[in-house]
């Protein structure tokens, strides 16, 4: 440690504590906004929070006057779920905060609390926040756990200097951040508009059908969860939680024999089926092996008076799969029926016009993906610069020697 720098904890700098408890049926849909961790992470990270829950201006006062309430310059920190994520309370801010999940660090000595909103950035104060509050489900720090937590301390000029620098580097990566994912993000619509130009513009010799002309639309099925014996078998079984790419390849969810027979799904979708969504809607995938699915998901299987390609249809369903999302009703889960799936436009042209517009999309999205890699890396380089800069901050190396970005 650098000379005139101090090891100090959180316990010497701050009163850490937390809030009087507020019950639940003291929650109003209007008053002074109440936070929990949520919404601390979310002020953390953005500045601000869309808040949904308040408590009466009475009881406000009533707790704030029994027990304070944070004031400018104090650090308010998430304490549950993701841990330590902090928000420096800002002139004009009024809220009160749900007690063990949010902590209070109320400032009781000179410390720049924006070197302390840094350190918590840190490897140094978050492999200290993690290793000592994980409980045995969800990750917590209690009061006692954030007060033993260790932070050097330079002298105070010291410590607005390790601010500004940070503030000027942080500002430069994050731009730059920006600006790398605006750049994967024109990527993305490029490859779509060059997709929707595809199916849209049609060519020569194309015709229209519905979707359930040209393909086979089944469905899948859930067997009874109190039965053990429909499940840990040797059938991939694949749910909406399972649709996170364009391969599919179900490695935790399986069924028996027995189960897929009780679930009333008789066909098992074959190796490189197309599968979508009927509900959490707009999702598509290639199946990477043959794959039972429940009542959420349908298979596309092409009729077999129809020469018809699997990539094509899934191509051409990424094409339209807007459509699907803006024809979704539903109060919480947004969903569509079999006859709007079935009556869906779909654009029938020959063997080979459609392996030369497969060839294509698939090129122009190998192309793309690798684009977005290339960015996705110089995202995760940016990454650990920050935080390489910190650990020199907290090390000390920083306001000796000028920042590169």
């Amino acid at each position: 440690m650098r000379e005139g720098w101090e090891l100090k904890t959180l316990n010497e700098l701050f009163d850490v504590k937390s809030s009087k408890r507020v019950h639940k049926a003291d929650w109003k849909d209007s008053g002074v906004p109440f936070y929990r961790a949520r919404e601390v992470v979310k002020l953390a990270q953005n500045g601000s929070v869309d808040n949904a829950l308040f408590i009466s201006e009475e009881l406000y006062n009533e707790f704030t006057k029994e027990k304070g309430a944070p004031k400018v310059g104090d650090i308010i920190i998430s304490a549950v779920g993701t841990l330590g994520q902090c928000y420096l309370v800002k002139s004009g801010d009024k809220f009160y905060f749900k007690d063990a999940s949010v902590l209070w660090f109320e400032n009781i000595s000179n410390v720049n609390t924006r070197y302390i909103e840094y350190a918590f950035k840190s490897d140094l104060v978050m492999k200290q926040v993690m290793h000592k509050s994980m409980g045995a489900t969800v990750g917590t720090l209690t009061i006692s756990r954030a007060k033993i937590i260790e932070i050097p301390i330079p002298p105070l000029p010291e410590q607005q200097q390790i601010v500004a620098l940070l503030d000027q580097a942080f500002e430069a990566i994050d731009q730059a951040k920006a600006n790398i994912e605006k750049n994967i993000e024109n990527a993305k619509e490029l490859f779509q508009s060059k997709l929707n130009n595809i199916f849209s513009q049609k060519g020569e010799g194309w015709e229209e059908k519905t979707l359930g002309e040209v393909v086979s639309v089944i469905g899948g099925g859930t067997p009874s969860k109190k039965v053990e014996k429909y499940y840990n078998g040797d059938i991939p079984w694949a749910t909406v939680r399972d649709m996170n790419s364009d391969k599919l390849s179900v490695t935790d969810h399986r069924i028996t024999e027995l189960g897929l027979k009780e679930s009333s799904a008789n066909i098992i979708p074959k190796e490189h089926t197309i599968i979508a969504t009927r509900v959490g809607l707009g999702k598509v995938c290639i199946l990477e092996q043959d794959t039972a699915i429940n009542q959420d998901l349908k298979g596309l299987i092409p009729k077999s008076k129809y020469d018809i390609l699997n990539d094509f249809i899934f191509w051409w369903y990424k094409s339209i799969a807007h459509k699907v999302v803006d024809a979704g009703t539903g109060a919480t889960v947004q969903g569509v029926k079999l006859p709007f799936v079935k009556g869906l436009t779909f654009p029938l042209t020959s063997k080979e016009e459609q392996v030369r517009v497969v060839n294509l999309l698939n090129k122009f999205s190998l192309d793309v993906e690798n684009v977005e890699n290339t960015y996705l890396k110089k995202l995760s380089d940016l990454d650990e610069l920050k935080k390489s800069i910190l650990q020199k901050a907290f090390a000390g190396e920083l306001t000796t020697k000028t920042v590169e970005v």
